[in-house]
């Protein structure tokens, strides 16, 4: 069996908004470019790869997530989710969560974001038929360890 998709936001969970510019010193803004950049933690590439998941950007970033924030990470360019398509909306539901189950197909996983809700959980539970976790991460602080802790004890119940 193939290992669980993790499908990752970028704004919220990688680049937190509490956080300031200049966090990690590995990275300066003169060097990035961009003084969001700046507030990416690198130890969370390793943390992330340590998950046993195949990783999937779910963020509006697209292909320039292998640019700018997969490098910071340590990480491999990785497979980069398409929005475009169908663009109906359903009231209550976060515009990521059809185009992610789709993506899924019959596959497991977690999603990490900072905007999921109960009505996508709902959603996903109702038409996805593998377990997923749509994990929310509080923007203000980004991915923690208890946040990978989660991931981690749900990625243990799948097989």
């Amino acid at each position: 069996m193939r290992r669980p998709l993790l499908f990752l936001d970028v704004d919220g969970p990688l680049i937190p908004f509490g956080r300031s510019s200049g966090q990690y010193a590995t990275f300066t803004d003169a060097d990035l470019g961009n003084p969001l950049l700046s507030r990416v933690d690198p130890s969370l590439g390793p943390r992330l790869l340590g998950l046993g998941c195949e990783l999937v950007w779910a963020t509006t970033w697209l292909a320039d997530a292998n640019e700018c924030i997969a490098p910071l990470l340590g990480l491999p360019p990785l497979p980069v989710l398409d929005f475009s398509g169908d663009d109906v909306l359903r009231p209550g539901l976060h515009w990521k969560t059809e185009p992610i189950a789709a993506w899924a197909a019959d596959r497991p996983f977690p999603w990490i974001d900072d905007e999921t809700t109960d009505a996508d959980r709902a959603w996903v539970a109702r038409h996805h038929p593998a377990p997923a976790l749509l994990h929310t991460v509080e923007a203000s602080a980004g991915l923690t360890g208890p946040d990978l802790r989660a991931v981690a004890a749900w990625r243990a119940t799948v097989a």
